[in-house]
């Protein structure tokens, strides 16, 4: 069982690389057993279908995406402002961790819509246990004047879009802003900050208070 087990998930890490560099149409599954050192018909064996095999790296994928919401509820004993700021750079880091994530959900989404489905039904569930806390945080924050009035669901599409879109197109910033930079971790660094900056402007917090 545990050999099993073993041979399972390295199929699935081989099948994540290839997924996430190939996506869906162009990846083969003799690759794949070729990088997981096991022979196309054990690959078979365990996951009978490509389409199998795919669903089970785009499903740990949306996990991951989850995830990376609830990062933007980071929970700790600070000030709003520093819990908000943590947030927003612990989703930064997260995607930096899994910077395919973003492009690849997206790809795949386009290319076979009916995916979009297993995102909405799983994002969906995330949604109901996000949206009062933070709504609640940020109503307690606006009542305090802290922060200018914003809806739970506007902050995370901000905060998410300006932290996805870094690692989106960051296959064209490498060859034309990348050279502005002394190091791709000054880069990063850069937009990071950035994304704190404007979603702070958002809502009238004063940058330099954290």
């Amino acid at each position: 069982m545990k050999e099993e087990k073993n041979n399972e998930q390295i199929i699935l890490q081989a099948a994540e690389e290839e997924f996430l560099i190939k996506g869906y149409a162009a990846a083969k599954t003799m690759e794949i057993a070729k990088k997981a050192g096991v022979t196309h018909a054990m690959l078979h064996y365990y996951f009978r279908t490509k389409e199998n095999l795919f669903n089970k790296v785009y499903e740990s994928k949306i996990v991951l995406l989850k995830e990376s919401i609830f990062i933007l509820l980071h929970d700790h004993p600070a000030t709003f402002v520093e819990r908000l700021r943590s947030g927003i750079e612990g989703h930064f880091d997260f995607l930096r961790a899994n910077p395919k994530l973003p492009l690849f959900i997206i790809n795949e989404m386009i290319s076979k819509p009916e995916r979009m489905e297993l995102l909405k039904e799983s994002i969906g569930r995330v949604a109901q246990e996000v949206f009062g806390p933070l709504q609640q945080q940020l109503d307690e924050a606006h009542q305090k004047g802290l922060i200018k009035e914003i809806k739970a669901t506007d902050l995370l599409i901000d905060v998410i879009s300006l932290n996805a879109f870094v690692f989106v197109v960051y296959p064209l910033a490498q060859s034309i802003v990348l050279p502005m930079y002394s190091s791709e971790d000054e880069f990063f660094e850069a937009r990071k900050q950035e994304s704190v900056r404007t979603i702070f402007a958002r809502l009238g917090i004063d940058a330099s208070m954290v």
